[in-house]
C-alpha cells in the first residue's frame, strides 16, 4: 500500500524535475554530440563553400578568385558536362526503374504468386550487400572471356551480341546500372510491399465486388493509394543517383572514355588523383552540384505537392 501510494509522487516529482532543467544543464547534455556533429558535418560544409572560391595550393596557400572557379568550370571544362550528362541520364534512367520495377515485385509478393517467400528472400538479399561487393561481383559477370553475361549469351546460340559490357563506352554506362538495379529494387519492393498490406481491406474487397479487374484495381485504387510512397521513394532515390560514387568507382572509375565519369567522381579525381594541387576547384564542383540537387529537389516537392492539392 505504501509503494502504491508513493507512486504518483515520485511520478509528479519526476515530470517537476525535467520540467525545471535549467538551460545550462540541456547544453551540458548536448554539447558532445553537438561538437561531434559540427565538426564531421558542419565544418566540412562550411569549408567547402569556403574553398569553392579561392585557390588552394600546396604549403596552405590560399587565394582569393571569386568566381573565377565557376566560370572556369561552366564555360570550359568538356569533363564536368559529360560527367554531367552522364549522372543525369543514370538519374532519370534508375529512378524511373527503381520505382517501377520495385512496385511490380511487390505486386507479384501481394498477389502470393508461386515461390513467393523465396523470392522475397532472393530479391531482397543484394539490399544486405555492400556497393563494393556488388561491384565486383558484376565486374565478374561483364568480363568479355569468362562472364556469366557473355557465357550465356554462348551458350544461347547469340555469340555474336558478345560485348565488351564494362569497357566499351557504348555499353558501361547501362551495364553499371544494371547492377545497381539489381541490388537497390528489392529496397523499393519492400517499401511498397509494406505500403500494399497497408491499404485498406474494405476498398479492395469493395472493388472486386464491382468486378473491377486487376490493372483497373492497381491504376484507379492501388497507385492513388500508394501516392506518398510514390512521391517519398521519387525524391530519394532522385537524391541517391545524382550522388552516385561507389558503384561506379569499383565498376569503371569513370571510363572508358569518360563513358561513365559522374559529377561525384569526377569531383573525386579533381580533388585526389589529378596533380593539380588544388582544391578549390573541386569545391567549387561540389557546392554548384550540391544547389543544383537541392533546386531540384525543391522543384519536384513543390510540383509533386501542387499536383495533390489539385487532385484532392
Amino acid at each position: 500500500m505504501s509503494i502504491s501510494f508513493l507512486r504518483p509522487r515520485l511520478a509528479r516529482r519526476s515530470k517537476v524535475d525535467a520540467r525545471g532543467a535549467t538551460p545550462a544543464i540541456l547544453i551540458a547534455f548536448l554539447a558532445p554530440a553537438l561538437l561531434i556533429y559540427a565538426g564531421f558535418t558542419i565544418y566540412p560544409v562550411v569549408r567547402t563553400f569556403y574553398n569553392a572560391f579561392h585557390t588552394i595550393k600546396p604549403q596552405g596557400v590560399v587565394e582569393f578568385v571569386g568566381t573565377a572557379n565557376f566560370s572556369s568550370l561552366l564555360l570550359a571544362d568538356s569533363v564536368f558536362w559529360k560527367a554531367v550528362t552522364n549522372t543525369a541520364l543514370f538519374t532519370i534512367v534508375a529512378t524511373i526503374v527503381d520505382v517501377v520495377g520495385g512496385l511490380l515485385l511487390a505486386l507479384c509478393l501481394f498477389a502470393r504468386a508461386p515461390l513467393a517467400p523465396v523470392l522475397r528472400v532472393v530479391w531482397f538479399t543484394p539490399v544486405l550487400m555492400s556497393y563494393v561487393v556488388v561491384g565486383i561481383l558484376w565486374v565478374w559477370i561483364f568480363d568479355y572471356d569468362w562472364g556469366l553475361a557473355n557465357s550465356m549469351l554462348r551458350w544461347l546460340g547469340l555469340g555474336a551480341l558478345e560485348q565488351s559490357w564494362l569497357g566499351h563506352p557504348s555499353t558501361a554506362l547501362w551495364s553499371v546500372l544494371v547492377a545497381h538495379e539489381w541490388k537497390w529494387l528489392g529496397f523499393n519492393m519492400i517499401i511498397f510491399l509494406s505500403a500494399l498490406h497497408a491499404l485498406p481491406g474494405e476498398v479492395l474487397g469493395a472493388a472486386e465486388l464491382d468486378n473491377c479487374g486487376w490493372f483497373a484495381k492497381l491504376v484507379y485504387i492501388m497507385v492513388p493509394m500508394l501516392r506518398v510512397t510514390i512521391v517519398n521513394l521519387l525524391v530519394l532515390s532522385f537524391i541517391g543517383k545524382m550522388m552516385v560514387f561507389d558503384l561506379i568507382w569499383v565498376m569503371t572509375g569513370g571510363g572508358p572514355l569518360w563513358s561513365t565519369e559522374t559529377v561525384s567522381t569526377y569531383v573525386y579525381k579533381r580533388a585526389f588523383e589529378w596533380n593539380t594541387f588544388d582544391l578549390g576547384y573541386p569545391s567549387a564542383i561540389a557546392v554548384l552540384w550540391f544547389v543544383i540537387i537541392l533546386a531540384f529537389i525543391l522543384l519536384m516537392t513543390r510540383w509533386l505537392r501542387r499536383r495533390e492539392r489539385i487532385e484532392f
